[in-house]
């Protein structure tokens, strides 16, 4: 890997980025919803996986790299998008703007800008390795799918559990859903632990571990469990005893509760 090319690739994509993301603000602001950002999440990536793989030229690593991000990307965009079609705008953005108007918004739109060039960098750095596919990288297939199958199946149940009237105002604790109170961040998170084992064959690659640390951390402990689940026990009956008896994060067996 060239150090030099790849922090090259690292400006372009954050250039990139930034342009996009500006673009979909103005758009949003348009239209008076901006919510779009979200489905931005997971197409961001793939968008990143495919300009890197361009720049970099085509290499059995990075193209199964490109594959396997705009896979993960284009589901979770869809997914998001469909989850939010024919709903009022998201209650963070409609609060933000109260209190911080449009400026505010932007600043949002790039943080996660800059959050997407961070934890893309072990995609970015993969493309460049030209090492021949071996052990890590079969390891990192199977991480990659056992991630996606924990958190397409989840959202796929919660999608369900939703849409059936005779589960309103109950608690989701089937499926996935009994052995981890969110099995879709969960899935997420493994999902870019094995997409970093393939930057590891060079000392840069091994550098990007910050960013299954930072998807991590955030799924686990920043914006992701803690805020969804804010305040869900006194919309939900139920829910506390659910987290009692059911982990937080990692799946793992009921415990049982009197």
């Amino acid at each position: 890997m060239n150090a030099g090319a790849f922090g090259l690739n690292v400006l372009s994509t954050a250039i990139l980025v930034v342009a996009l993301v500006s673009a979909l603000f103005t758009a949003a602001k348009a239209r008076g919803r901006y919510d779009v950002v979200d489905v931005f999440w997971g197409l961001g990536f793939a968008i990143i996986s495919v300009a890197t793989l361009l720049i970099a030229g085509p290499t059995p690593r990075g193209l199964l790299v490109a594959l396997l991000t705009v896979v993960w990307g284009v589901r979770l965009g869809v997914h998001i998008h469909l989850r939010n079609h024919g709903r009022d705008e998201d209650p963070r953005y409609v609060a933000i703007l109260k209190r911080r108007g449009a400026l505010g918004m932007y600043r949002v739109y790039l943080t996660q800008a800059v959050i997407m060039v961070l934890v893309s960098l072990p995609v970015q750095a993969a493309s460049y390795l030209s090492a021949p596919i071996g052990v890590l990288d079969y390891l990192a297939v199977l991480l990659w799918v056992v991630g996606f199958a924990f958190e397409s199946v989840g959202d796929w149940q919660l999608t369900r559990f939703r849409d059936d009237p005779a589960s309103k105002g109950q608690v989701m604790d089937r499926g996935l859903w009994r052995y981890t109170r969110h099995p879709n961040y969960f899935g997420d998170a493994v999902v870019w632990w094995g997409l970093f084992l393939f930057a590891t064959h060079h000392w840069i690659g091994l550098l990007t571990v910050v960013a299954p640390i930072a998807m991590t951390f955030t799924l686990a402990n920043g914006t992701g469990k803690p805020m969804l689940e804010k305040g869900m026990e006194k919309r939900r009956p139920g829910y506390a005893d659910y987290v009692r008896r059911t982990s937080g994060f990692v799946p793992w067996p009921p415990k049982k509760t009197a």
